[in-house]
């Protein structure tokens, strides 16, 4: 009981009052975005962990054409390639915004066929696609999974993904994307958490800033920014730094899976009452041999043992949340019945059903 109202007062911490944050925190200027790229390529260098190229056919393809383009002709023999030191894989990244030719960013590698293991690898030249098929980037490196592989005749262990790894700048930008800041006459903030009180409130801090009506609250995830003849980058590295009060939807969020509950500062509960508990019956078998002295006579037997429990849940109360309750009244009522975290999920599900929970119920 103790362990369960401990994590019930760790989820349940009550959110003191809304801090002021940066507006560079909460929103992003429109067009100011990460790409994400994604390329083919293999790795080499493997210890006997790689593709089976008998069931890898895309490996033994690509690891005879590549072979080919440097000079090996290897077609005719095709089918005698026999090495478990090369895999497939898939190259993904994410081209940050203003990335110039020359700059590197980093990548991560999967294995696509049926690797193993991916340590200690090199990822040979492979080029990076954008959405338009264009190549933007060039990757090539050493694999790094953090992964612990070990097997014997036995028994194996493994610890993180093996077939996953990442190359620190892996990959030279080759082209960059267009985008031109300075010639914009104005910009757009996308809020990350639409919100229509947040969007207003980023609006007016940047007028009262500029002393001007240069921003408006277009809606609940944009708010558009007149320039005036400003240079963008000053207007924005000053804009950024202004401070404000988000706002917050009240809603509960549930993972089901992991019994995880987590509860904004602004959910309400009207007065309803609650009652946790259910009749276990608990029959528990524990049978006995009967041994007869050695010179009484009389057979082995055994003797059934037989307990009965019951658990009505007496103890159990009926408790009563008051109208429009805070989030740390409606924990204290609850850990007051004693109630785990499982139980809770049913109990503000059903709360939400009889229409008391203010609040917005999402599962997961």
């Amino acid at each position: 009981m103790a362990a369960a109202a401990l994590l019930l007062a760790l989820v349940f911490v009550p959110v003191a009052a809304a801090q002021q944050v940066r507006i560079k925190d909460i929103a992003d200027v429109e067009g100011v975005r990460d790409n994400q790229l994604v390329g083919y390529g293999l790795v080499v260098g493997l210890n006997g962990t790689g593709d089976r190229l008998r069931s890898a056919v895309f490996t033994r393809q690509s690891l005879v054409g590549m072979l080919e383009r440097l000079g090996v002709n290897t077609r005719d023999n095709e089918r005698q390639l026999d090495t478990r030191n090369v895999a497939a894989v898939m190259i993904t990244a994410n081209l940050p915004p203003f990335a110039r030719p020359g700059s590197r960013i980093d990548i991560s590698v999967s294995a696509l066929g049926d690797a193993t293991n991916l340590t200690g690898g090199t990822l040979l030249v492979t080029p990076l696609l954008g959405a338009d098929g264009e190549v933007y980037a060039v990757a090539q490196g050493s694999i790094a999974t953090g992964a612990v592989s070990a097997r014997g005749a036995g028994a194996s262990i493994t610890r993180g993904v093996p077939t996953s790894g990442r190359i620190a700048n892996g990959a030279i930008v080759e082209r960059e994307v267009p985008f031109q800041l300075a010639s914009r006459d104005r910009i757009r903030l996308s809020l990350r958490n639409p919100d229509l009180t947040t969007a207003r409130r980023i609006a007016a801090a940047i007028n009262g800033s500029m002393r001007g009506d240069v921003a408006q609250a277009s809606d609940s995830r944009t708010v558009t920014v007149a320039l005036g003849g400003r240079s963008p980058v000053e207007f924005l590295s000053r804009i950024e730094q202004l401070r404000v009060e988000p706002d917050q939807v009240a809603r509960v969020v549930i993972d089901e899976a992991s019994g995880t509950i987590v509860m904004g500062a602004n959910v309400r509960v009207s007065t309803v009452a609650i009652a946790q508990g259910n009749l276990t019956i608990r029959v528990t078998e524990t049978p006995q041999v009967s041994q007869p002295n050695a010179f009484g006579g009389g057979e082995t037997a055994v003797v059934p043992r037989t307990s009965i429990e019951v658990d009505d849940q007496r103890e159990r109360r009926l408790g009563i949340v008051q109208q429009s309750v805070t989030l740390q009244d409606l924990v204290r009522n609850l850990n007051s019945l004693g109630v785990g975290p499982r139980d809770m999920i049913t109990i503000l599900q059903a709360i939400k059903a009889a229409g008391a929970l203010q609040a917005e119920l999402e599962i997961r």
